[in-house]
């Protein structure tokens, strides 16, 4: 075997991969922690080391188990950086004869390690992940021909392909989905549990992020990091979501509220987005669970979970992988308006809002709805220009990776694609965010009122929204009411008057 490196990213943690199931002295396994990687946006500061810890960690696994390892910590003089240069400077030091690497999530990434194969004097090759159920490819091809990537077709695929929920070739319970059900706001704060979290120091890295002069957004608490970071940590917050969460995840997996973060949600979307766990070993757990406890945990509570997971996750990199690089160009609505300064502090009169921004900067997480009918409405309906969404989203939250989060944000949450992953704008009046939770208590403004002092703004710049882009909704026909609504409103004029007030003061709102 000719010596060989091989590369292994931050987020490619898959101790399950083959690659490991022999342990040879020709082969040295390389992971790094880059300024190239830390510097392209700016993360929160628990995203950076949650992967760093991860990584570090993943590298002792390898070592025990007697691989050879060189790891480049932020800190180490002979790190330059950049996966280039590193490159180069390990292939010289160590002799390679040949590199090897597991194809990137990431389109940038991908480019690079072509760019960087191309040009070596030596033999370079590529691996799958061996995580994700479809190849890059399969959701194109799946989708041949098609205009819109409708993504229940490609679930319910997924669903026969790996035999999940499945009675034969016919879905359990003779439903597919059991969407309807699973959307209540959480009314009764005893049903509440604890998260399973996993308390740890992390001064020590902490402080070397910050000699290293990595700017950072969000705030951590050094001595109690609550994130899994190895493969054991992430298997107990797995068992620990089935045993006391799984119960009530679907019916409540849409409520917002301000009792509690988290809800029932299960914690693993940055174990998963790291590969410490597998999609496949997820929903296959979960629905083994639930198999033994049918009497205690409905088929709905179940279902809404494994659609996030063999669903909308596989389905988002599916698309992202068919649609780069043109993707991150896409603005539909041609949206300019840059991102007001209080989404990086909180502060804004709106409860919703100020909630679900001050949450994020602190704990480096927001559920599902939250980024997509709080934060991800608003943000569409005043017009924030894509790039400075993607940014936002991509720095703040510990799980998010270019390939499920410009999806889900260019993509779901802001129709810029114009409507290549979701039939319609996914917007909202404040009547949504009221009737799902406890939000609009005790904020500054009312959600009943679409004008005059103390309307909330989330009504007037709903119409707004509608009224500014009847070219381009008009004819799709999951909009026709609201248009039908528009023209017979009797105070339009007064209610869109009030929405340019709001884009005028939009940083004092």
């Amino acid at each position: 075997m000719p010596k060989t490196l091989r590369l292994i990213l931050g987020d490619q943690l898959n101790i399950k991969h083959s690659w490991f199931e022999e342990q040879s002295d020709e082969v040295l396994y390389v992971m790094m922690e880059m300024r190239q990687e830390t510097d392209y946006v700016m993360h929160h500061i628990q995203k950076v080391i949650a992967f760093f810890i991860a990584m570090r960690n993943f590298s002792d696994v390898l070592r025990d188990q007697g691989h050879k390892v060189r790891y480049l910590k932020i800190s180490d003089e002979a790190n330059q950086q950049d996966l280039d240069a590193n490159l180069h400077q390990i292939i010289e030091e160590e002799k390679i004869e040949l590199f090897e690497y597991q194809l990137p999530d990431e389109y940038r990434l991908d480019e690079q390690l072509k760019a960087i194969s191309e040009n070596l004097s030596i033999q370079a090759r590529s691996v799958d992940t061996q995580h994700f159920l479809t190849e890059r490819g399969f959701l194109e091809d799946f989708f041949e021909g098609k205009k819109t990537y409708l993504m229940e077709s490609f679930y319910r695929q997924m669903r026969k392909d790996y035999d999940i929920l499945m009675d034969g070739e016919e879905p359990l319970q003779g439903k597919w989905n059991f969407d309807h059900e699973n959307r209540s706001a959480l009314k009764d704060k005893k049903l509440l549990q604890k998260p399973k979290t996993h308390s740890r120091d992390v001064s020590s890295i902490a402080d070397e992020i910050e000699n290293a002069g990595i700017e950072t957004i969000g705030s951590v608490d050094k001595e109690k990091f609550l994130w899994p970071a190895t493969r054991e940590e992430s298997l107990e917050v797995l068992d620990y979501f089935c045993e006391s969460l799984l119960e009530n995840f679907g019916k409540y997996q849409d409520a917002l509220t301000t009792w509690d973060p988290y809800l029932f949600h299960s914690r693993l979307s940055f174990a998963l987005n790291s590969k410490m766990l597998s999609p496949l070993e997820v929903v296959k757990k979960v629905e083994q669970y639930w198999n033994k406890n049918q009497e205690e945990i409905s088929i709905a509570q179940v279902e809404g979970f494994v659609r996030q997971i063999i669903g909308w996750r596989e389905y988002m990199r599916g698309i992202y992988w068919a649609k780069m690089p043109e993707f991150a160009e896409m603005n539909f609505f041609e949206h300019k308006r840059k991102l007001p300064n209080w989404f990086w502090t909180g502060k804004t009169k709106m409860k919703c809002l100020s909630h679900s921004i001050t949450q994020s900067l602190e704990l480096a997480y927001a559920h599902h709805i939250q980024r997509l009918m709080v934060t991800g409405n608003f943000m569409l309906l005043v017009g924030i220009d894509p790039d400075e969404i993607d940014e936002w989203y991509l720095g703040i939250y510990i799980d998010a990776i270019e390939w499920v989060e410009i999806t889900n944000t260019r993509g779901m949450s802001q129709f810029a694609d114009g409507g290549i992953v979701g039939t319609k704008p996914y917007v909202s009046s404040a009547n949504y965010i009221k009737k799902q939770g406890n939000y609009c208590s005790h904020c500054a403004y009312s959600p009943s009122k679409k004008t005059g002092e103390g309307a909330c703004p989330f009504n007037s710049l709903y119409w707004h929204f509608y009224d500014r882009n009847r070219e381009k909704l008009e004819k799709n026909p999951r909009i026709g009411m609201a248009y039908r609504t528009l023209d017979k409103m009797k105070n339009t004029d007064e209610i869109l008057a009030q929405a340019e007030e709001y884009l005028k003061e939009i940083e004092n709102l």
